[in-house]
């Protein structure tokens, strides 16, 4: 069995950039992580290991008991940051760029006056740390979201996450449900979204099937494997190389492996050796 990579795979700028904050930290039983810093089991339980208290993403409204807070990759509201300072927690902030300027370019659409939809997923942390700042929004998931909106005024953005071509569909079919309406849209899909994505494209028209390594809650991960899916192409999504099951891979015989953006290089290599192995 052959097994090829995808060419761009794995953690993306701004979760080394997280992890290495984390690293720094002298004291870790000082700071409470604002939910899930990455959306990775392993990461998390080496996090839980060093002493980090970890508050779960259900339960983020609750106000920590230590006296520093760590803001995950995925961002907050800036409610939710002036309610934390407050209450006098200092803040360590692992916030992604990317992530911040989709905040940002949400509160320029706010600004406009315009009904906000947000292209993501419902509930999805990043997606409610925007959500929030907003008088008036509106999340679409998928096409049958999109409607007729009484706003005359209509302003577009993305969860960073978002497969590009899902986005160009909603968002051609926003337009052709709101033709009178005045719409901006602003790409805020994060370019190793994008890069990692049209990897995946690029390699499953080579191989039988795929293995994606990355978090049950990564959103990113997920949509890899949907991309493998609307090919035809089969695909297993694990978070170790210990979830490979060999009778998956009976007449398979060539297997692309991919990797979600919060996924560590060890835990790929693992899993490659462990393809290799079998």
């Amino acid at each position: 069995m052959r097994i090829l990579r995808a060419v761009e795979m794995g953690m993306c700028f701004g979760v080394r950039d997280a992890l290495q904050l984390a690293a720094s930290v002298k004291i870790p039983n000082e700071v409470t992580i604002h939910g899930e810093l990455v959306h990775n089991p392993e990461v998390n339980q080496q996090l839980t290991a060093r002493g980090f208290r970890q508050q779960p993403e259900d339960r983020r409204h609750q106000l920590p008991e230590t006296p520093v807070v760590m803001i995950t990759a995925h961002g907050i509201s800036n409610a939710r940051t002036q309610e934390l300072q407050q209450a006098g927690k200092q803040l360590l902030d692992t916030t992604c760029p990317l992530v911040r300027r989709a905040h940002e370019a949400a509160a320029d659409l706010q600004r406009e006056a315009r009904h906000i939809l947000l292209i993501g997923k419902r509930g999805h942390v990043e997606v409610s740390g925007i959500v929030e700042d907003l008088a008036s929004c509106t999340v679409i998931e998928n096409l049958n979201d999109v409607a007729t909106f009484a706003a005359p005024r209509l302003g577009v953005l993305c969860q960073t996450t978002t497969p590009p071509d899902q986005a160009e569909i909603i968002l051609a079919e926003i337009h052709r449900q709101n033709p009178g309406s005045d719409i901006r849209f602003i790409d805020t899909v994060c370019h190793p979204t994008k890069l990692r994505q049209e990897a995946v494209r690029r390699l499953l028209p080579r191989v039988s099937a795929m293995v994606v390594v990355g978090g049950v809650n990564s959103n990113n991960t997920q949509q890899l494997v949907q991309l493998c899916n609307a090919a035809n192409v089969p695909a297993w999504q694990v978070t170790s190389a210990e979830e490979l099951q060999p009778a998956w891979f009976e007449n398979i015989t060539t297997v692309g492996l991919t990797a979600g953006t919060s996924t560590p290089d060890t835990t790929i290599q693992a899993v490659y050796d462990a393809l290799m192995n079998l």
